[in-house]
């Protein structure tokens, strides 16, 4: 099946990351940041949680951000942590970019936990590719039992196939299922059209950088002509709502022709 993450086998936990520093959570920032003893600030990484607004001027409170802190909460703080790298380590805000593992007598892995309480949304970058199979595994199996976020509408995953209600989105990162009617190269790009009229219906752009990322893992986009999927990224608006696709994991094809 071309371009399934689904039917990928999944290990029981993520292999092949490379251990870092320990510490000990002394305070939730919000449902995907935390701040250790050491004074470093972890950022979840893989994962994206409700946002709070923590004071910052024009932003809000997303829905069940504060269940989201909490769950992390009663999941982390105050106890012993070792972080764990599979990409880039830091991001320009000086935060620590890891898999996050509670030790003890059981290890836990924060970023599959939160996601199977459906406490957050599976969040990548080209740069951090690590876990994803098990992490997209973690969320599907809590959207599908509708927990936590997946209750709440501000969550759902969005139609492919209603623009009118993608344009209001902008700004937004979304997850948007359909049925790709048509996929082209155009100027050094590869554009997956859902609907006849590209500059009004939803598009998902893949630049010439992330082409060569499908390109090493031997996947052609141009194969998704005709399969259903499920996409995730930021809407932006440039000829009717679009997403721009950095990587194949930002992908799920869910059946083909």
């Amino acid at each position: 099946m071309a371009l399934s993450l689904m039917s990928m086998p999944l290990a029981s936990a993520c292999e092949g990351l490379r251990d870092g520093l320990k510490g000990t959570v002394r305070e939730i920032v919000d449902g995907d940041t935390v701040l250790l003893d050491t004074g470093l600030v972890v950022r979840l990484i893989g994962i994206q949680a409700p946002k709070l607004a923590l004071g910052r001027e024009g932003f809000f409170d997303w829905p069940k951000a504060g269940e989201a802190r909490a769950a992390l909460a009663a999941i982390a703080l105050d106890k012993p942590v070792l972080l764990r790298f599979g990409g880039e380590q830091v991001d320009r805000y000086g935060r620590s970019l890891a898999q996050l593992y509670v030790t003890g007598a059981t290890e836990v892995w924060v970023q599959r936990t939160m996601l199977e309480a459906g406490m957050a949304r599976v969040y990548s970058f080209p740069d951090n590719r690590a876990c994803l199979p098990e992490l997209l595994a973690a969320e599907n199996k809590a959207r599908t039992a509708k927990l936590g976020i997946w209750t709440d509408p501000y969550y759902r995953v969005r139609r492919a196939d209603r623009p009118a209600d993608l344009l209001p989105l902008a700004g937004h990162y979304e997850l948007i299922e359909g049925r790709v009617l048509k996929a082209e190269r155009a100027g050094g790009a590869l554009f997956l059209n859902f609907g006849r009229y590209f500059k009004e219906d939803f598009t998902a752009v893949i630049d010439a950088r992330a082409l060569r990322l499908f390109a090493d893992e031997k996947l052609d986009p141009l194969n998704l002509a005709g399969a259903l999927v499920r996409l995730r990224g930021w809407i932006d608006t440039r000829d009717g709502p679009r997403v721009e696709i950095g990587h194949p994991e930002q992908i799920e094809v869910l059946a083909v022709p």
